[in-house]
């Protein structure tokens, strides 16, 4: 049977025998954590996306979310595999068991959720929202709100949104009108609209728990004012038990050109009767309690990204390896034969291979370090692997994202004009995928963040090291003869971005700041290109190592991994050097056309 989700050996090679992983388990937080169990729940995850999600994905599109008399309905199937899927405690695989979670590696979670993703992360969306909503009640509610709500939350008993978005106020979240007026009782009478809330309303929980942004009366303009306020869509009594509607009103649902299994809803807050929140955290500190669980939801849309792009890989491959069209080349008198023996199909495949697989190392990468931070017991360490996350977190959502929609894209095009028809898989994961390039901050502003706040967090230390991790895996490749050249040209691309990075900084200090942030996207781009070729070299050394004792089966993915770096480093690389120095050079015509000049 095809694979049609992921590449399973590649997902055991990046756990085993790039990251080795089991070495977590010396730690006693990951100790039960083996490779036996690993491999287990990883199986078990995919077990459960093959059997389950995978089959409801092209209904969830084709039926889609309904809205009727201010109730919104989800596709007939989703509910028995919502549930099932909480039976099995996925929603909150990797938070402490007390609360509903099973503790395991966040890099092993991500194994899992990019099976889950893969098959179906329409249906995900409301589990991944309802856990960052989680999050926040963990960090920064009270005993009262963690015991209300946590383990309702984490269990996925109820289900979580994030309230950000209103007409008027988009990425510019500062804008936003949404009022909370403090009660005799300490509670807030919360009221507003928002827009954009994906799974904001549904039936297959009892309850839903609504983090809202929200300005307490007489606090500060902009984002210094603003506050987070818990807000469920029924009250909950002492007892726990559930109370009167709160008057958190859907007014309807957007009609989107894809992830049509999950709901997109616009919520009134207070319209009608009075809607009761309780503030979450500090007064006027709501932005920066929120970034938590941005920061969650950014990762979280790196890996819709990327489980569209491997699936999207995975389904072109099963077809170019069985559509027969065209002779070979070579062979003009030897009849038909499968696409993938044709150049411009293999150079299509080489390169979503070649991503796909450098895109899986990053996301997983991100996990693994975010294990590091707990398990360390030094706390320079704590900071590095922290600033890490911090750093990579724009690639990790904004360039694979980027390059993601162009997976999706190269696998249309080896269907050809079968991939332009929803009977096939990939025009659906075409469409899809374009939506995380946008939400949660479009990769324009995480091409800003990078270059604006990213490189000079603590005067450069963070993206130094960035560049020394880099550096290390560098250093290992020399060590074997097969490497080294692809090592000598990310060693080179890297130099050049660090210098390109120093440029960047003094500019945008300068007269020229909009020329510079003109350039952010572009520099993220760069910025992209490194890591992925730098997850490639670490690649390309773990599999070097693995050829030294492969039996004969083994042999060819080894080898394929070289391929993908050597591929990488000597098409994509020098594309990139070119493209930095374009950066380099800042022309400024962006800035300098007149508004008047385009026209329309």
């Amino acid at each position: 049977m095809a694979q049609v989700i992921s590449e399973r050996r590649d997902v055991e090679f990046v756990l085993h025998e790039q990251f080795e992983v089991g070495n977590l388990s010396k730690n006693d937080r990951f100790a039960e954590f083996n490779k036996k169990t690993v491999d287990m729940i990883v199986n078990e995850a995919r077990n459960l996306a093959v059997k389950e999600l995978l089959p409801i994905n092209k209904e969830g599109d084709e039926q889609g979310c309904t809205f009727e008399a201010g109730k919104v309905i989800v596709p007939d199937s989703f509910k028995r595999v919502y549930d099932l899927f909480n039976e099995g405690e996925w929603l909150a695989m990797t938070e402490d068991p007390e609360w509903g979670g099973q503790g395991m590696p966040h890099v092993v979670g991500q194994a899992a959720a990019e099976y889950f993703n893969g098959a179906n992360y329409p249906f995900m969306m409301y589990g991944n929202l309802t856990h960052g909503a989680g999050k926040l009640v963990e960090s920064f509610g009270t005993d009262e709100q963690k015991a209300t709500y946590l383990k309702k939350l984490y269990t996925g008993e109820w289900g979580g949104t994030m309230l950000l978005t209103e007409p008027c106020a988009g990425s510019d979240v500062g804008a936003l009108e949404t009022v909370a007026t403090k009660n005799a009782d300490g509670t807030y009478a919360i009221s507003g609209s928002k827009i954009f809330i994906s799974g904001g309303e549904h039936e297959m929980v009892d309850n839903i728990i609504h983090p809202v942004l929200a300005r307490i009366e007489g606090a500060p303009a902009g984002t210094r004012g603003i506050s987070l306020f818990l807000v469920p869509k029924y009250l909950v009594n002492d007892d726990g038990s559930l109370g009167a509607f709160n008057d958190v009103v859907c007014t309807g649902i957007e009609h989107k050109m894809g992830i049509h299994g999950n709901c997109t809803c616009s919520l009134t807050l207070g319209g009608k009767g009075q809607c009761v929140g309780t503030l979450i955290g500090e007064e006027n500190k709501g932005m920066a309690h929120m970034f938590l669980m941005m920061n969650e939801a950014r990762l979280h849309v790196g890996m819709q990204g990327f489980a569209c792009a491997t699936a999207a890989y995975m389904y072109a491959l099963d077809y170019a390896k069985q559509r027969v069209q065209g002779a070979n080349l070579t062979k003009p008198k030897d009849g038909g034969v499968p696409i993938i023996q044709h150049p411009d199909v293999r150079r299509q495949l080489l390169t979503m291979k070649a991503y796909v697989e450098a895109m899986r190392s990053t996301i997983y990468y991100m996990g693994l370090l975010r294990d590091y931070t707990h398990v360390t017991e030094d706390a320079e360490d704590k900071a590095r692997y922290e600033g890490l996350i911090e750093i990579l977190t724009p690639v990790a959502k904004g360039y694979v994202t980027d390059r993601a929609f162009e997976m999706c894209s190269h696998a249309v095009q080896v269907y050809g004009g079968y991939g332009f028809i929803e009977e096939y898989p990939v025009a659906q994961l075409l469409r899809d995928c374009r939506i995380t390039m946008i939400y949660e901050g479009t990769n324009g502003i995480q091409a800003m963040d990078l270059m604006g706040r990213k490189l000079g967090m603590k005067k450069g230390k963070v993206f130094m090291d960035l560049m020394a991790e880099i550096s290390k895996t560098v250093a290992e490749a020399k060590e074997f003869p097969a490497l080294a050249p692809f090592a000598a040209k990310v060693e080179g691309s890297l130099m050049k971005l660090g210098e390109l990075a120093m440029h960047m900084g003094k500019t945008a200090m300068s007269e020229k700041v909009l020329s510079a942030f003109a350039y952010a996207h572009p520099f993220l781009e760069v910025t992209g290109d490194v890591v992925m070729a730098w997850m490639l070299l670490w690649r390309g050394t773990a599999a070097a190592k693995g050829l030294e004792k492969a039996k004969k089966k083994d042999i060819p993915f080894y080898e394929g991994q070289i391929k993908s770096l050597d591929f990488f480093t000597g098409c994509v690389l020098p594309v990139t050097e070119g493209k930095m120095e374009m950066i380099k050079a800042t022309n400024s015509a962006i800035v300098d056309i007149a508004e008047e000049s385009f026209i329309c």
